[in-house]
């Protein structure tokens, strides 16, 4: 007899017992894998996680609901039609959710090898808004026609570089000369490019995230301190300067004016606390507010929580409130359930992106801080807001979906027990026999 080399065979350890091939000598072969149902009703819940994705629906349809509320009578006087603002609403909603969807599909992890080159073209585009961008109110924000703001757009993007580099680092990030140093030119940079436009709610937005996204990542506490003396001494020179617009100085006065004397607070900020006394308790009722006809500045956008608060009451604003702190809670949840640093990063610099959006735009219409021009995150009006926003959560969805992955992949891997190829032998000569 000749002897033959023996080929193993592995079997798919995601596979039952019951559904393994029989041995045949001693080599295993595989049987054909048949898909089941439960596995598919599985990946699908892998790919979409139900708790964020009911947060987000929740605030969309608030949003979708107020925004018509807020638009009928000037969309009918404007356009003709009481449902043509509610309409491309609706269009930016369908885009944003197709984004939404193509970005929770898609591993999260592909985008750490092309940060460098979405942050160059960030940039740029924040160089060109500069250059070619749409004079509005003083102010060159935007690109196309007003249908795109690149500020918008460089929040996210700069989340995703800094979750890509700070996972890079590693211990390196405690070093100044590789961490604090690169850290302060390139948020500097980018914050400074968008306060050129200018746009200092969005400028602060994204120095106040990355600044948490580097204590996250492991930062030294000396640092940090650093890093925010460096910060008081450039907007010391910029106040003195006077390179801040003189909007920003009028809404500080006011501001500080109104601390003592509400009387005297900024227009905006009084109209607001006006909508949320006529609320109540239980509000006025859905689209029976009268400080949206007028009286209040973009009831649409930066106004929206107060048209709430008028119209759905104090009730209806804290379960808006809630639902914010319900996705907090899941998005750092997600953040702490990643296996790799770059996904617990990124799940965290989402979270604290969207969270401090919403805190920002409710202190503003509660006279918490002074007035802003920062949307209510999937509830204001918005194109380039709130495409970017339902982005950043197809993001979150995708590092929910590896999460899960992750955590079914050791159920399905159950350890079964070699085969007794002795004792398979020793049946086959008693059967021989």
């Amino acid at each position: 007899m000749t002897d033959r080399s023996v080929q193993p065979t592995f079997v798919d350890d995601d596979l039952p017992v019951r559904q393994r091939a029989p041995l045949v000598g001693p080599a295993i072969v595989a049987a054909p894998v048949r898909t089941r149902p439960v596995e598919k009703r599985r990946s699908l819940v892998a790919i979409f996680d139900p708790y964020l994705l009911v947060v987000v629906g929740a605030l969309l349809a608030v949003g979708a609901m107020m925004v018509y509320s807020s638009t009928f009578d000037w969309s009918y006087q404007s356009f003709g039609s009481e449902t043509f603002i509610f309409g491309r609403h609706l269009r930016n909603m369908g885009i944003g959710t197709a984004l939404l969807l193509v970005l929770a599909i898609l591993d999260y992890r592909i985008w750490r090898r092309f940060a460098v080159w979405i942050l160059l073209a960030t940039i740029g585009l924040l160089v060109a808004v500069l250059l070619f961008g749409d004079d509005t109110f003083g102010a060159r924000r935007a690109l196309i026609q007003g249908s795109f703001q690149p500020g918008e757009a460089a929040e996210l993007i700069i989340i995703v570089y800094m979750a890509a580099w700070l996972s890079s680092r590693r211990t390196k990030i405690r070093s100044v000369a590789y961490g604090l140093i690169p850290f302060s030119v390139l948020v500097g940079l980018v914050s400074g490019l968008v306060m050129l436009q200018p746009d200092l709610s969005t400028a602060g937005i994204i120095m106040v995230v990355s600044g948490i996204m580097f204590f996250l990542a492991g930062a030294d506490s000396k640092q940090l301190i650093i890093a925010l003396v460096l910060a008081g001494i450039a907007g010391f020179a910029v106040l003195q300067l006077g390179l801040l617009p003189n909007y920003a100085g009028d809404r500080w006065a006011t501001y500080v004016t109104g601390v003592g004397d509400l009387t005297q607070a900024n227009y905006h900020v009084q109209q607001a606390v006006i909508a949320f006394l006529n609320g109540g308790w239980t509000g006025v009722g859905l689209g029976n507010g009268r400080q949206k006809f007028g009286f209040l500045p973009a009831p649409h956008t930066d106004s929206i929580f107060a048209v709430i608060g008028e119209e759905l009451g104090v009730v209806g604003a804290v379960v808006v409130v809630l639902l914010y702190v319900g996705l907090a809670v899941r998005g750092f949840q997600l953040a702490r359930r990643s296996h790799d640093s770059f996904g617990a990063l990124l799940a965290a610099g989402l979270t604290i992106w969207i969270v401090s959006k919403a805190l920002l735009n409710i202190a503003v219409m509660t006279a918490v801080v002074p007035s802003t021009g920062v949307p209510l995150p999937f509830v204001s009006y918005g194109g380039s807001s709130l495409v970017v926003l339902m982005a950043g959560t197809g993001l979150l969805l995708s590092v929910g979906r590896v999460v899960a992955r992750q955590q079914q992949a050791p159920e399905r891997r159950k350890p079964v027990p070699p085969p007794d190829l002795k004792r398979r032998e020793k049946q086959r000569r008693l059967t021989g026999v």
